[in-house]
């Protein structure tokens, strides 16, 4: 678990902290976690592990069947979700508009939201009728190397690009440096054409080709990013500049005249 420079303020929740890192390491495609599982993913000794999973499930946020049995997200666990999913109400309105993309595209679409050192996949929408890449509500995307985290650290505030850097360092080799130029680039691409395209040579994956673009909700205090990808075979560069960019960018403003907002991007040097 990457510690955040909140933790040395007196009134940060360690053992709250601790236990939301334990919900957060569930993944879509798992068949329920073993406590060793997910002291593995979360870096916490298995002894915590096994307080903080007795705890979640006597509050019903995991649950397991029978005894030695695996941890799975439970019913209260469910319940908050659709209560958070329901209060945000560009979710809903961005569903249609992105599976729109998707199908039109070929590409898988995805919504991320930043998670501490990392992007966290939260929304996908697969292209109907056809294969796409192999990723997942839940899964992790670095800041650095990814179309989606550089177009994130350009849409972010001053101070809230520090936190992350921050607490990203080292990440990939992540520096102070490295994010800012990559703040700068990804910052006049949005200005000038309306969506990101990180250079192939700085991929930290080299088997996705993939366009981002920020989204600024009233009712959340930091951006998301709408991003779409395909494998490089099924998405050429040059088709990813000139269409699969452009119609990125059609659905986003589309979302924003929905939402009746104008498009913001902040950068500060």
């Amino acid at each position: 678990m990457t510690a955040s420079p909140d933790a040395t303020d007196r009134r940060f929740a360690t053992t709250l902290a601790k236990g939301l890192s334990v919900l957060r390491a569930f993944r879509a495609s798992d068949d329920g976690l073993g406590n060793a599982e997910i002291a593995e993913r979360t870096g916490l000794p298995k002894s915590t592990v096994s307080r903080l999973t007795f705890t979640l499930r006597s509050l019903g946020y995991l649950t397991h069947a029978r005894r030695n049995d695996r941890y799975r997200p439970g019913p209260a666990l469910l319940a908050l979700g659709n209560v958070a999913q329901a209060s945000i109400s560009f979710v809903e309105l961005a569903g249609p508009i992105m599976q729109q993309l998707a199908d039109d595209t070929g590409t898988l679409s995805l919504m991320l939201a930043r998670d501490n050192a990392k992007l966290l996949i939260v929304r996908t929408w697969r292209p109907r009728g056809m294969s796409s890449l192999w990723l997942e509500t839940g899964h992790r995307l670095p800041f650095h190397g990814t179309s989606s985290g550089h177009a994130m650290l350009a849409a972010m505030t001053e101070e809230l690009f520090e936190t992350t850097v921050a607490n990203a360092q080292g990440d990939r080799g992540l520096t102070l440096d490295i994010a800012k130029q990559a703040r700068r680039t990804a910052y006049d691409q949005l200005r000038t054409r309306g969506f990101n395209i990180t250079s192939p040579d700085q991929y930290f994956a080299s088997n996705i080709h993939a366009a981002s673009k920020p989204f600024h909700a009233r009712d959340l205090t930091e951006p998301v990013v709408f991003s779409c990808g395909a494998m490089p075979q099924d998405l050429t560069l040059d088709r990813l500049a000139n269409e699969v960019g452009p119609k990125l960018n059609d659905a986003v403003q589309e979302l924003e005249r929905m939402m009746g907002q104008p498009a913001m991007l902040t950068l500060r040097d």
